[in-house]
């Protein structure tokens, strides 16, 4: 069976794939929505580790392992599969940032994000978290999703945003989609080509999980059955 392990962005939980996670079980997906650690220090290199213990606990599962992330989770998902290259068929990522081995999300980032989430960390006591932005920022427009949106959002660890990935190479070995949402917040796209990924347009905000969950999950599930099928002709 398929695994789809599928990584929450900065200030989100597991709970960011909730509305998806249903379909794709439908679908006959079998999903895992581990946790990043938002608390005390954490920062890059933390969340890597974290998702690289969950791909050794299924790594004795029997079926192929397909990693989604979601925006800042792209660098994460893309470091992890560096890591465990054999363990990946697919790397798959929503809005999501990625860059070549030295990069971090703060230095693709344009300056005035990087201006404005500094100054949220050091307007905070402890200076090392992020508060989390209003749900508009996302492109959240409901009011009852945007009230239920901004209980959960967590402050995020700055050192997330300024750590370096650190890549052997090993992950460009590993086929690479990226989606991309539109209207765009951010680069996005040109990410996705920097790194050698197939790019797809997906109309919907940047929580576009939340928002377009349907379309998400029949996104996801499409480009699995086309990468699988490429790969039974191939051999």
């Amino acid at each position: 069976m398929t695994t789809f392990i599928l990584v929450h962005g900065a200030w989100y939980g597991p709970w960011a794939w909730e509305r998806v996670t249903p379909l794709l079980h439908e679908a006959g997906i079998r999903t895992v929505t581990p946790t990043l650690t938002l608390e005390g220090d954490a920062g890059l290199d933390t969340h890597v580790q974290e998702l690289l213990t969950v791909l050794d606990d299924e790594a004795a599962a029997d079926g192929d392992v397909v990693l989604v992330g979601h925006s800042y989770a792209g660098l994460v998902v893309r470091q992890a599969a560096d890591q465990r290259p054999g363990q990946v068929s697919h790397i798959m990522m929503i809005d999501g940032w990625a860059g070549g081995d030295g990069e971090s999300l703060f230095s693709l980032a344009p300056d005035a994000f990087v201006t404005a989430i500094s100054r949220g960390a050091r307007a905070r006591a402890d200076g090392r978290h992020v508060p989390a932005p209003q749900p508009e920022r996302f492109g959240i427009t409901d009011p009852e999703d945007a009230r239920r949106l901004a209980q959960r959002l967590r402050p995020q660890p700055l050192r997330t945003f300024t750590e370096a990935t650190r890549l052997s190479g090993a992950v460009n070995q590993i086929p690479g989609t990226a989606i991309y949402c539109h209207p765009p917040t951010f680069p996005f796209e040109q990410f996705g080509k920097a790194v050698g990924y197939r790019t797809l347009p997906l109309d919907g905000p940047h929580d576009v999980m939340g928002t377009h969950p349907q379309e998400v999950a029949r996104l996801l599930v499409d480009i699995h059955t086309s990468q699988f099928n490429n790969e039974k002709a191939r051999h």
